[in-house]
């Protein structure tokens, strides 16, 4: 292979995020190792070891457009599989406070709904494909090895099934193992110190329930999502997804407990603020149990302001970053995450050590992917109970937002702008048009 980096990468972590980064990293290194500390099933089912699998994961279409660079027959092979394909706008059904619901329009793109079993399997599936990738489960990572000076890792400790430890030796490490534990051990070890990290406390119950569509089911709408008031801090989310089926998640924020039986669960359904989801379905028929999970909070590690980082390795999704998972995005921001290590690689390729000092310009670049997830995370802020450092500008933001709102439900142009930010498919920065700023700011002073 020309061009070839080094002869050994190890991923860390067999998720969306790890399988995109071995890809990322197949182009550069003879060989790519995944270790992966759970079972990977030879077929779309939840992983033993990754309960919330069996919740609603959401690809959203910038998501699923980083994973078709890497893996072109994607689109293809999931919707094969049963993948749903939803219109944006027109067949999603968004009910926010103030409008229920938003007022539905083609917004010219779409996305594909399936449970989080079936995507990694097709994505494992293709990877797998690749010679020079190598998929290992039952592997639990350790450790990370660091070189004399410590300045460098130089691979991996880890036990396999049977509990034995081995070192396995690598050029180049991606830490995609969701807590980024490994790396901040390292950073200890290492005498360097650790990023600051910025935490959104929510205590957010959420349970999922998997439904048969039935013959009633309405046909102006296939997806619903609505969202919390600041009051109630309950909300709910129904999508298609392979084998006829809806998968249903409701949430409740701080505390909250989440239905852990079909009938609760209908019960909770009705008291949201519309009965959408309810009406849905009181008489569809539950398939399989009700699955639950806790998550505490949303956090956001600053790699990115440090001065040293570790050669040769970094780390990749949750590790960096993550998010309230009612909203949906972390699979594809780890998605983007892998398709910029690719491109950042790509451009250093002339550099003397393209590997040495990787890390600096991959955080830098990583932010771009950050600022729309997590200033949707700091929106968690509109709740009293909400923990942690509450944006100095939180008001003028919510002013802002709400007058946005009000804009996009007027304007199809700007609602498509607004959909296209959600999905990942524009920046951040496009919400901040001239032109758009102009038109919110108008509003907010006619009601003042």
């Amino acid at each position: 292979m020309p061009g070839l980096l080094g002869r050994h990468a190890i991923v860390v972590g067999a998720g969306i995020g790890g399988l995109a980064a071995a890809k990322a990293l197949s182009s550069f290194f003879e060989t790519v190792t995944v270790l992966e500390r759970d079972a990977l099933p030879s077929e779309p089912i939840a992983r033993i070891g990754t309960p919330q699998a069996r919740q609603i994961h959401v690809l959203l279409r910038g998501g699923l457009d980083a994973l078709i660079e890497f893996l072109p027959e994607l689109e293809t092979e999931l919707e094969r599989a049963g993948a749903v394909r939803v219109r944006v706008g027109s067949q999603a059904r968004l009910e926010l406070p103030g409008f229920d619901p938003f007022p539905p329009r083609d917004l010219g793109f779409n996305y594909l709904s399936m449970t989080r079993p079936l995507l990694e399997f097709a994505v494992r599936r293709l990877i797998e494909r690749q010679s020079n990738i190598a998929l290992i489960s039952h592997c639990r990572v350790t450790q990370l090895l660091e070189s004399p000076d410590r300045t460098a890792v130089t691979g991996v400790r880890y036990d396999d099934a049977d509990g034995r430890g081995t070192e396995l030796a690598a050029d180049f490490v991606v830490d995609a193992s969701s807590r980024g534990t490994l790396t901040l051990e390292l950073l200890d070890r290492v005498g360097l110190p650790r990023p600051e990290e910025r935490q959104i406390g929510i205590d957010l119950h959420y349970a999922t329930a998997m439904f048969r569509i039935p013959s009633s089911a309405p046909p102006d709408w296939c997806a619903v999502l609505h969202r919390p008031s600041a009051q109630s801090g309950r909300g709910g989310l129904l999508v298609p997804v392979e084998n006829d089926c809806w998968q249903v998640n409701l949430t409740h924020m701080h505390g909250g407990i989440a239905p852990e039986n079909v009938e609760d669960f209908i019960a909770f359904a009705r008291t949201l603020r519309t009965q959408t989801i309810y009406a849905a379905i009181k008489d569809a028929v539950p398939l399989g149990p009700i699955c639950r999970f806790v998550f505490p909070c949303s956090i956001r590690r600053r790699f990115e302001a440090l001065e040293r980082f570790p050669d040769h390795l970094l780390p990749l999704g949750d590790a960096i970053c993550r998010f309230n998972p009612a909203f949906g995005q972390g699979m594809s921001v780890a998605a983007q995450q892998a398709c910029a290590l690719r491109q950042l690689i790509e451009a250093r390729m002339s550099n003397a050590d393209p590997l040495k000092g990787l890390a600096r310009p991959f955080f830098a670049a990583v932010q771009d992917f950050l600022a729309a997830p997590w200033a949707t995370a700091e929106s968690d802020f509109i709740f009293e109970r909400t923990r942690g450092e509450r944006p100095n500008d939180f008001d003028e933001r919510l002013n802002f937002n709400s007058a946005l709102l009000r804009l996009a439900s007027e304007d199809a142009t700007v609602h498509q702008i607004m959909s296209a930010v959600t999905h990942f498919v524009k920046p951040f920065s496009a919400l901040r048009d001239p032109q758009i700023v102009s038109r919110v700011t108008a509003l907010m002073a006619a009601s003042v």
